[in-house]
């Protein structure tokens, strides 16, 4: 798992650890979720969530059938993470996306997914979104061995609601993390 987030570099001043990033989550069942939105194959080390991003913001407005205004980064691994199976070179697919009521009006050039019910551990996180590599870290590295769960070969997903703000550091967005016991 240490290949999947980069290390954090304490000396750079620029990179502060926030004294929050031990977030405990809320562990919930989530109904099976209706998307629209863009997708592409990346990894690591040829990440391109901006211009994924920047391809579908702009069209947003197109999804006419949205159920509420959040935004959803979903990514796919194609199997479940376990400890030391992803590297930078790890092909996975990241979706920009939106929920939707029905699948009645698909954008061109968008596609539709449904993401499975099943069981999330569903991190709070308030902090700029390039901040956030720490409470990632943790959830991955130490919370998640730590807890008795197993993550699942489900989507792992980021809902950015009203709150979220980017780099702002009062944004606030959550992450969901599919698991079994």
């Amino acid at each position: 798992m240490q290949a999947l987030f980069q290390q954090i570099n304490v000396q750079n001043p620029k990179h502060h650890l926030m004294t929050t990033y031990k977030i405990d989550p809320v562990i919930k069942t989530i109904p099976e979720k209706k998307l629209i939105g863009i997708h592409r194959s990346m990894t690591l080390s040829n990440d391109t969530t901006f211009e994924l991003w920047r391809s579908l913001m702009p069209r947003r407005k197109e999804i006419s059938n949205a159920l509420n205004p959040d935004l959803i980064s979903m990514q796919l691994f194609g199997k479940p993470l376990i400890d030391g199976s992803f590297t930078q070179e790890t092909p996975f697919e990241k979706w920009a996306a939106i929920e939707v009521t029905d699948f009645e009006n698909i954008p061109v050039g968008m596609d539709s997914y449904i993401v499975p019910p099943g069981l999330y551990a569903c991190f709070a996180y308030k902090g700029a979104a390039n901040e956030a590599q720490p409470t990632i870290q943790y959830i991955y590295q130490e919370w998640l061995p730590a807890s008795g769960y197993k993550p699942d070969n489900r989507p792992h997903i980021t809902v950015m609601g009203d709150k979220y703000k980017g780099n702002d550091p009062d944004s606030e967005e959550e992450f969901r993390i599919p698991i079994v016991l």
